[in-house]
């Protein structure tokens, strides 16, 4: 009986232990918990947030508007101020959206690697912070190098010392990465290798990530500015059209993550990205100005965009699929079309702007409140 006793205390005890023990798991838990959403709380207030601050002068013109029609009338006049400033970059000519270019790579790249440093916390590191700039020099040197040679060899062949660093572009593209990668190995400290390597790689995916796509952009705008200012343009319109339909229509969210985006605003910004896409690109088809590639005249010593228009730009004849002309013929046309052959191009552009465009926004929109 004694014995029957005893074990009951035990099993008493143990389960008095176990319950202990679980509640102070449940407390560190809470406290791990805790300390989590402070580092993260903390984190933000670190990196660059976004703002919703309206100038003054705006704001008091709208006091009396409600809240949804005062978001409305603000994203309308920065819609139009953006669009008009954008057209002044075009009309600049292809250096002044080369500098854009080139001016908003840096800018994402700053924001990127500043979020890497917050992250892993290490500003006290020597030379560290000059070593991604360094890195993102040495990028540009050989992507917009490769881009010179191309362009404008026959230019930089004419100068002695310039040659040199055509006819060895690679080469010293190759030394330049070899310094910054000994630079970082002769710059490791004992006790920060996992934070330092990490902070490494972030700054490679994000050269990966911004001038690689940087360096595409200012190659397209070498083939013709039509191939830059279209596939952007598009952007924009999608951008907008898919909140305007949203305002008005919107019923049914498109996806958890974001409630305010809806069907029927990407439905909507879909069919005007495509329409838009399309009378767009059938204007810019008209003008030498947007179609040429730019190129060296040795003849007039300067760039120029004059050119025998390619056959996407000329307006060629296709006939219609058997389907289709049923259709034509019921609207009183025939059995072809006329039409720039750059218009097929400019339709899947259209599509994929409207199919993949917002996902990128989406992507952009959870990496910054991420952090």
């Amino acid at each position: 009986m004694s014995e029957l006793r005893r074990r009951k205390s035990v099993s008493v005890d143990e389960q008095e232990a176990e319950k202990i023990s679980s509640e102070v798991d449940s407390d560190n838990k809470e406290d791990v918990d805790s300390e989590d959403d402070k580092a993260n709380q903390d984190l933000s207030q670190k990196i660059p947030q976004g703002t919703d601050n309206v100038p003054k002068l705006l704001g008091s013109l709208l006091n009396g508007l409600p809240d949804r029609w005062r978001n409305w009338v603000i994203r309308g006049v920065f819609t139009f101020l953006m669009i008009g400033i954008f057209g002044l970059v075009i009309y600049g000519g292809p250096l002044a959206l080369m500098i854009t270019t080139l001016v908003v790579q840096v800018k994402c790249f700053e924001e990127i690697i500043n979020i890497g440093y917050a992250v892993y916390r290490i500003h006290g590191l020597p030379w560290f912070r000059s070593l991604s700039w360094y890195f993102l020099i040495a990028s540009n040197y050989f992507f917009y190098g490769e881009s010179l040679v191309d362009y404008f060899g026959v230019v930089i062949n004419r100068t002695d010392y310039l040659r040199v660093l055509v006819l060895y572009h690679r080469f010293f593209s190759f030394c330049l990465y070899i310094v910054g990668f000994v630079w970082f190995v002769l710059s490791l400290v004992n006790k920060y290798y996992m934070k330092q390597f990490s902070l490494f790689a972030w700054t490679h995916v994000a050269l990966l990530i911004v001038v690689s796509q940087s360096y595409l952009i200012i190659q397209n705008i070498f083939e013709g500015l039509i191939w830059f200012i279209v596939p952007v343009s598009m952007i924009v319109c999608n951008d907008v059209w898919a909140y305007v339909f949203g305002f008005f229509f919107g019923r049914t969210p498109l996806i958890k993550l974001s409630p305010k985006k809806t069907w029927e605003g990407f439905i909507g910004g879909g069919f005007a990205t495509v329409i838009f896409g399309l009378l767009m690109s059938s204007v810019l088809c008209q003008y030498k100005y947007f179609i040429c590639p730019i190129e060296y005249s040795e003849k007039l010593g300067r760039m120029t965009m004059e050119c025998d228009p390619s056959y996407l730009f000329r307006p060629s004849e296709y006939t219609l699929p058997y389907w289709m002309t049923h259709i034509t013929h019921l609207l009183g046309f025939g059995n072809t079309v006329t039409m720039y052959p750059f218009l097929l191009h400019s339709l899947s552009m259209s599509l994929f702007s409207s199919v993949i465009g917002p996902f990128g926004g989406f992507f952009c929109k959870w990496f910054q409140e991420s952090f």
